[in-house]
């Protein structure tokens, strides 16, 4: 959705922006094109091995972008950039990269064979083959309903809590088949595949994802000039309805101004060529204020 988070975020040659989720750089990349020849961009990301990819690939950009290992919900606490007070606008996309999807070793993918770990950041906290080997079967039905929106929880549940008393649940294959024996046949024909939510609720709870989303619009919003926007990207309704709720709130208050009143979605040439786009939902908020760019230092 790069048309959509341009068109929205506005990018200016004076302007600061601040990625918090960068990935691979794909949005940072768009960002610093629209707002050349002086804009600059403040990357942000939790996991050091998609961070260097992001600074190979905007290389060329030189001292217009800043990079830093860092986690979006610390946009206050942990502020890295000295010299600037405010930014003119944040993008938080939520989303899962394709780079973590594509790469076995991570675990993200049930399509692939690999270790059952889906940590952003490998250096700390459990992996999901860890998480799921402790959980009591109720803790781990409520995972599963509350993170994944899994309508056959139990089952799954039931069927993990069986089979780690025979053994370790180690990879992403052995899991996804697992989760396919444990559900109704009808569910195994649907249109996604009925690992899909397990495999999100457990993303969801080794990284903490939504933990502390809420405090971080508010530090996003703090961040930004009078006039600044701040463009969030979700993609399951958990999240989704976190960021509806405080967009709203901020509206009421006189806070901020609502940009997209509904979401904006992906086109549907974007949502042929890549699916991974289908469930995208992009909500925008503009500070009030007079406008008036981030000082750089």
């Amino acid at each position: 959705m790069v048309t959509e988070i341009l068109s929205v975020l506005r990018p200016a040659p004076t302007g600061v922006y601040i990625d918090a989720t960068i990935g691979e750089g794909g949005h940072a990349e768009a960002i610093l094109d629209a707002s050349a020849p002086s804009g600059v961009v403040i990357g942000l990301d939790r996991d050091p091995e998609i961070l260097a990819l992001a600074r190979e690939l905007l290389a060329p950009f030189g001292p217009r972008l800043r990079l830093h290992a860092g986690d979006y919900r610390e946009l206050l606490s942990a502020w890295p950039e000295r010299g600037i007070d405010r930014v003119d606008g944040v993008l938080i996309d939520l989303g899962l990269s394709s780079y973590h999807l594509e790469q076995p070793e991570r675990g993200f993918s049930f399509r692939s064979e690999g270790p059952l770990d889906m940590r952003f950041d490998r250096s700390r906290g459990q992996t999901a083959a860890e998480l799921i080997s402790r959980l009591p079967e109720t803790a781990l039905t409520q995972l599963l309903q509350e993170q994944g929106e899994e309508r056959w929880a139990r089952r799954i549940a039931r069927a993990i809590v069986t089979q780690r008393r025979l053994g370790p649940i180690a990879t992403t294959r052995q899991l996804a088949g697992l989760i396919e024996r444990a559900v109704p046949p009808p569910a195994r024909r649907g249109r996604i595949h009925p690992a899909t939510r397990t495999f999100q609720a457990l993303r969801i709870a080794v990284n903490h994802e939504l933990d502390g989303l809420d405090d971080a619009l508010e530090q996003a919003l703090q961040r930004l000039a009078p006039g600044g926007t701040l463009c969030v990207l979700a993609y399951h309704s958990l999240e989704d309805r976190v960021i509806k709720q405080r967009f709203r709130a901020w509206a009421a208050e006189g806070r901020a101004q609502l940009v997209t009143k509904r979401p904006l979605r992906p086109s549907p040439e974007e949502a042929a060529e890549n699916p991974r786009a289908r469930s995208a939902k992009l909500r925008a908020v503009r500070q009030s204020g007079t406008n008036r760019p981030g000082t750089l230092s």
